[in-house]
């Protein structure tokens, strides 16, 4: 049951659009990829685009229709699948000259990988058995989606009622692809949502088939071992088995942060190395007791289980060292491939203000109505048009797709707490309070800080294919990582992963750090952060909680020092600036406040 792959790296999903379409663009090239399914408007017109494109009958799936977001979503993925698949049995036929996809998968390919060798080989030789087996040896990248599981609002009829759960965004989003002919994975992020966790259940795809193997994969993206292990137990409890966990960085990654409480990469990456047999054999002993129980069919052996990883990857030493270190079998580069437009879809202006941006245009913002810390980009229009809005007077967005509609502070019905309606009851009611300017003006920028995240990141797609944005809605967020300050420039598919494999070398002149000393160094800024915030409302569980990341953050530190790490000597300097910096933050104390 392992899963055959050409690449050892992967491009995980970014925003609602810059990957909605990136199979098309590169799965054929044997480069996997990862497409978010929770916008189904996006997901439709994307698929009257490619259908038209690729002489494909289109039919709309109107929103009158019932079910219509799984139908969306179900048509979509078909349409990509099949596009994806015309694409790899043309390019067994082409002819082997330079340029031609042919060519292009084999070139591509690391230089660690048998095919490549057998390649360079048949260039020499020319032999023809070798090049037949060249020919049937091409595989797809895989097709997989995301469903961020929180983002679960309900829905309602034409009329207001509100629908069954079965019709909430993950939920439906779940069917969409479940109902899909994909033979692929989907990625849950976002935490856990028992709901969408018992829904799966649902879906013979993702139980062992006859043969005992699996359709469809479930891969959880998690930040450390502790979560991982008691999510995957929760899944094993229902026969379901997760074929991969995606370790990210919790802080140095694109879009929404999960900070860990100070657990750094390294030591969790360390973990997973130490634990991962033991946990593989727990998960398969409960997934088989359970399959016995309902009578179902077992596996038929031990399946695999794959551990990546990604956020903040930038260079070939740090890739390798990820995958032979820790024993990793795969690394997601993703930041970076915004830089790609043969891989991912950022329109001209946008593009062109990543290329030139520096370290300082990328920061820690609180702009996700999600309430979590969020990835952002000083320079992107949707951040100039929320600033705009608040000179105007009038802050906050319309607010139309709502799908991070949770807030019921001033309404029955859920509302988006970046939308204009949201943020104007909450700055009347902060009016009322008659505060102080300053303090009024913290609180204010607090509220005002929120911006709409459903449209913004997915109107750059809409651009690049040429269709007109709903509700004059032009403005684009972007929510790249802190890695790409080291990216300057517009790069090729080729060059991109040229860099990957260490064949050439793309980064700017900026000073680098290592991608475990940028990690620490973003904690150690967070920490600060926090124990700023928490000086005036201390409590027993905010100080327990404080001192816990300190010490983890610390004993990161101590860990790093011992790593193996290529240019450790490089890596030392910084890690004991760090360090200074960690136990020079002090943690108030509540028993010394009492005092």
């Amino acid at each position: 049951m392992s899963k055959k792959l050409a690449h050892s790296f992967h491009i995980p999903v970014m925003g609602l659009g810059f990957t909605i379409d990136t199979p098309v663009k590169v799965a054929h090239l044997g480069i996997s990829s990862v497409i978010s399914i929770m916008d189904d408007h996006l997901v439709e017109e994307m698929r009257e685009v490619h259908a038209k494109a690729h002489a494909k009958e289109f039919i709309p799936i109107l929103k009158t229709e019932a079910d219509y977001r799984a139908k969306r979503i179900q048509a979509y993925l078909n349409l990509v699948n099949e596009i994806v698949n015309e694409k790899i049995e043309a390019m067994r036929q082409q002819s082997w000259e330079e340029g031609s996809d042919l060519s292009r998968y084999f070139d591509l390919l690391p230089e660690s990988s048998p095919l490549k060798q057998a390649y360079l080989s048949w260039l020499l030789t020319k032999e023809e058995s070798l090049e037949n087996y060249l020919r049937e040896s091409i595989i797809p990248g895989s097709i997989d989606v995301n469903i961020m599981s929180k983002v679960n609002k309900t829905n309602y009829n034409q009329e207001g009622e509100a629908l069954e759960k079965e019709y909430a965004d993950a939920l439906s989003a779940l069917r969409g692809y479940a109902m899909s002919n994909l033979k692929s994975s989907v990625i849950f992020s976002a935490g856990y949502n028992p709901l969408l966790y018992s829904y799966i259940e649902q879906f013979d795809d993702f139980f062992p088939n006859q043969q005992g193997e699996l359709k469809k994969q479930i891969i959880l993206k998690v930040s450390d071992f502790r979560s991982a292990l008691t999510q995957g137990k929760l899944l094993a409890k229902k026969g379901l088995w997760i074929s991969e966990f995606r370790i990210e960085s919790g802080l140095n990654c694109g879009g929404h942060a999960f900070a860990t409480d100070g657990l750094l990469l390294g030591p969790i990456l360390e973990e997973f190395k130490r634990s991962r047999e033991e946990m593989k054999q727990e998960l398969f002993e409960m997934c088989q007791k359970v399959m016995t129980e309902k009578g179902g069919i077992n596996y038929a052996e031990l399946p695999e289980m794959r551990i990546t990883v990604q956020g903040g990857i930038g260079t070939s030493e740090e890739n390798e060292f990820l995958l032979e270190h820790y024993q990793t079998q795969g690394t997601g580069w993703g930041s970076p491939f915004l830089l790609v437009p043969e891989a991912t879809n950022v329109d001209e202006a946008t593009l062109t203000a990543l290329a030139s941006a520096e370290e300082s245009d990328y920061y820690m913002s609180h702009a996700s109505p999600l309430g979590v810390p969020f990835n952002n980009f000083r320079k992107s229009s949707s951040e100039k048009q929320r600033l705009e809005r608040i000179e105007k007077g009038r802050p906050g967005s319309p607010c139309n797709l709502e799908y991070l509609s949770t807030n019921t502070e001033f309404t029955e019905k859920p509302i988006c707490t970046a939308s204009r309606q949201y943020q104007h009851a909450k700055i009347k009611e902060l009016e009322a309070q008659n505060l102080p300017k300053n303090e009024f003006q913290k609180l204010f920028d607090k509220i005002t800080e929120k911006a709409c995240l459903c449209t913004g990141l997915g109107t750059s797609v809409l651009k690049n294919h040429g269709i007109k944005p709903k509700h004059h809605l032009h403005s684009i967020a972007i929510c790249p990582g802190p890695n790409l300050a080291y990216f300057s420039g517009i790069y090729s598919l080729k060059e991109m992963v040229d860099h990957i494999y260490g064949r050439i070398n793309i980064l700017n002149t900026q000073n680098r750090p290592n991608l475990f000393v940028k990690e620490l160094g973003l904690y150690v800024d967070y920490l600060k952060n926090e124990v700023a915030e928490s000086m005036e409302n201390m409590n027993v569980k905010q100080e327990r909680y404080l001192k816990t990341f300190k010490q983890n953050l610390l004993a990161g530190v101590e860990y790093y020092k011992a790593l193996p790490f290529p240019n450790w000597n490089d890596m030392l300097p910084d890690l004991k600036q760090m360090e200074s910096r960690i136990e020079a933050l002090i943690i108030p104390s509540l028993e010394r406040n009492m005092a």
